[in-house]
């Protein structure tokens, strides 16, 4: 019962690694593939997938990141193709979460669990704990993910302008929220 519990409280804590919608997960997958695969070749090379973790902060060790990947490449390729990508993140989240990111699972989420869920990610972008995402915040976080939108702060504002709609040039939970909700891809 104790191990139950503690994997419970593993799983809650942990909400970010995975979307409890199906379809929202694949499509942020399928996002990160693409970040990771800066020469956009098809595949994440163990050099790309340790270059990514550690413009996150997550340095790993490259003898033992490669050991864990190299099981999920398939013979004649030099990395992850998408699908080995997929099979290597339900592989992780089974071991440290026990599957909790199953299709099954995942459509019964309360609006309490979603709204913690938004929370989570708001805070990633809210670098100074104000309550607000401001053009810089957003951009800082641009740029650690390599994305080239980080690079140009007049794209960066115009992201912000798309979302902000009480025009305080800043966005808040509130539209943040309603943002996240109009990028709800429907489940067919």
């Amino acid at each position: 019962m104790e191990s139950n519990n503690e994997k419970k409280k593993v799983s809650r804590q942990s909400s970010s690694f995975r979307l409890r919608s199906p379809s929202l997960n694949a499509l942020r997958l399928q996002r990160i593939f693409d970040l990771f695969d800066k020469n956009g070749d098809g595949f994440i090379t163990v050099e790309e997938l340790s270059q990514a973790l550690s413009r996150l902060g997550l340095n790993a060790d490259l003898s033992d990141l490669k050991s864990t990947v190299e099981s999920y490449i398939q013979p004649g390729n030099t990395g992850l193709n998408f699908e080995d990508f997929s099979s290597l993140h339900k592989t992780l989240d089974d071991s440290f979460f026990g599957g909790a990111c199953g299709e099954e699972n995942e459509d019964s989420s309360s609006p309490a669990e979603d709204e913690s869920d938004l929370a989570e990610a708001f805070k990633v972008f809210d670098e100074n704990g104000d309550g607000f995402i401001s053009a810089r915040e957003l951009q800082t976080v641009l740029k650690k993910l390599g994305l080239p939108e980080g690079g140009e702060m007049e794209r960066v504002e115009k992201m912000i302008v798309s979302v902000d709609r009480n025009q305080d040039g800043r966005v808040d939970f509130f539209e943040f929220k309603n943002m996240m909700r109009t990028v709800v891809i429907p489940s067919s």
